[in-house]
């Protein structure tokens, strides 16, 4: 039993040090390599806010929750879409911002903090931003100002939420209502 087993690993290990040179000189051209896919840079509130202070860019929020399954899958699907992660990179300070969590945020002298509420609460800037209409996944997009662009509630695919950003980066919104813009594009 000793001697099969030393054999096998001995074979084991010959045939690992052993490559064949028609494996490794030849490229096999059908076989291509993806590099890997960009992701958002998501920012924290107060990243987004100091960076806005020396390179001032539209800030793009996504609301969510830990419990949120649309939130997940917008995750998995729409933040994932090469488009989407390109354009939300270049053109915004992206944040990602849980809108239960219990820490406190000071922004422009007002302390907002978490409320319990319930089996859950809400964090009051989350409340502020979404006008209380509480609802995840929730997108708020605001100008290089922080004064809100426009609210956008529920799950979105890549479509959908690139038109959204093109409005707001091309500032169409200071010309026309997000239903306008949408009706001219048909």
């Amino acid at each position: 039993m000793t001697f099969t087993f030393l054999y096998i690993i001995t074979l084991f290990n010959t045939s690992a040090l052993t490559v064949p040179t028609e494996l490794t000189n030849d490229v096999d051209p059908t076989i291509t390599i993806e590099a890997p896919v960009e992701e958002i840079k998501w920012y924290t509130w107060a990243e987004a806010a100091e960076l806005s202070k020396t390179a001032p860019k539209k800030v793009f929020i996504d609301l969510y929750t830990d419990w949120c399954g649309w939130c997940k899958k917008m995750d998995k699907s729409t933040f994932q879409d090469p488009e989407v992660v390109k354009f939300l990179n270049e053109n915004f300070y992206p944040v990602k911002f849980n809108a239960e969590r219990k820490d406190a945020i000071t922004w422009n002298e007002t302390t907002f903090e978490y409320i319990k509420s319930g089996r859950r609460g809400v964090h009051q800037l989350a409340y502020a931003l979404l006008d209380g209409r509480m609802g995840y996944p929730a997108f708020v997009t605001l100008d290089e100002t922080f004064a809100r662009i426009m609210i956008s509630p529920g799950y979105k695919k890549a479509p959908q939420l690139m038109k959204e950003l093109v409005f707001a980066k091309d500032e169409k919104y200071m010309d026309m209502s997000f239903d306008d813009y949408m009706a001219k594009a048909e």
